[in-house]
């Protein structure tokens, strides 16, 4: 946000929270038992060309989408699971083209609305994370989700 700030384009943070099953994959084993069954998330939208856009920016790539298509090659309408939850698994909305872009909408239950920056979203409806929750999911539980990421855009899927 400051950067599209620092250059003239007017955004603003948009929070809201996740089913936990939409990262089922991406996060595994005791840490997914353990993660909430609403987890915080958000994506800025930006003001472009008279209207608010959704830029939702997460860790999908094509080459991640790509083998996540080719792990599930039945599946072609709604998906849910790997840090993805769409309608359209084949041809969600990712890339910029002057419109929304989502990879995750579909995973939204909670929707906090929108929020001048994150700061103010979070004084208002606080973290999924505290103490050592917190500490374990920066220390631990990152690096494997990042790991499993990792793993699949190798094309390393199990």
């Amino acid at each position: 946000m400051a950067l599209l700030r620092g250059v003239g384009i007017p955004c603003r943070f948009h929070g809201f929270t996740i089913d936990k099953k939409l990262q089922k994959g991406a996060i595994t084993g005791l840490p997914y038992l353990l993660a909430p069954n609403n987890i915080i998330h958000s994506w800025v939208e930006v003001y472009y060309q008279d209207k608010w856009l959704n830029l939702e920016g997460f860790i999908l790539d094509k080459k991640y989408l790509n083998n996540l298509q080719r792990k599930f090659p039945d599946v072609t309408n709604s998906f849910c699971g790997y840090g993805v939850a769409t309608s359209d698994f084949r041809n969600p909305q990712i890339d910029w083209n002057g419109n929304d872009t989502y990879i995750q909408k579909d995973g939204i239950n909670n929707d906090f609305g929108v929020f001048e920056d994150p700061d103010s979203f979070y004084k208002e409806e606080g973290s999924n994370l505290n103490g050592l929750k917190s500490i374990i999911y920066k220390h631990v539980v990152r690096k494997l989700m990042n790991s499993n990421v990792s793993r699949i855009r190798l094309a390393k899927i199990t």
